[in-house]
């Protein structure tokens, strides 16, 4: 990990900044996105019940966050058309990891592999079960992260993705996401 940075929990006060962060590195840093998106999905899961406040993270540099990570509560449906799970469950036994944002000025810098292995410890020392996230797998599989199929678990139409490997999970520890099966549906959080 990189000794230069100080990774946290977020509060309110880095809201804002975290906000321009997410913008700079979604539409400067990617060729698909203009962060517009990323903000408005931190902003819903953090009024809705799914979010984890200790789950969300900030990497600073001197004295400058220059990096922003969230894990929430994701149910999976036992459906693929539709979102069918219990709605009044607010503790899920997997966590989603997005969206992952790393000031453009520091991209390709280890930034956001150090807050992900943070994140990825302190989400086993919670006790949740496994983790997803959607995104490039050649990332990803470098650590830990397993195309969803693996597992049971499988993505559905509900958001573009350009290949189903791009929708990964992770064990918390072998054997931990045994008996856990379901449908990736992300309209969970507008019906939450």
């Amino acid at each position: 990990m990189r000794k230069d940075l100080t990774i946290r929990p977020e509060t309110e006060k880095d809201y804002d900044e975290i906000n321009d962060l997410v913008i700079r590195s979604f539409s400067e840093g990617t060729n698909y996105s203009d962060g517009a998106g990323e903000v408005a999905l931190i902003k819903e899961i953090r009024e809705g019940r799914y979010y984890i406040p200790e789950l969300s993270f900030v990497a600073e540099l001197k004295g400058e966050i220059v990096g922003h990570i969230m894990f929430s509560h994701f149910p999976l449906s036992a459906s693929k058309e539709v979102a069918d799970y219990d709605r009044s469950i607010v503790k899920t036994p997997t966590v989603m990891l997005a969206p992952v944002s790393v000031h453009a000025d520091y991209l390709r810098q280890g930034i956001g592999t150090a807050m992900i292995r943070l994140g990825i410890d302190k989400v086993k020392e919670k006790g949740y079960r496994g983790i997803q996230v959607e995104g490039n797998p050649a990332f990803y599989n470098k650590l830990g992260f397993e195309t969803s199929s693996k597992y049971n678990i499988y993505p559905t139409s509900g958001f573009p993705m350009q290949n189903p490997e791009c929708m990964m999970y992770q064990e918390t520890y072998p054997g931990s996401l045994e008996g856990i099966s379901g449908y990736v549906i992300y309209d969970m959080y507008e019906n939450a």
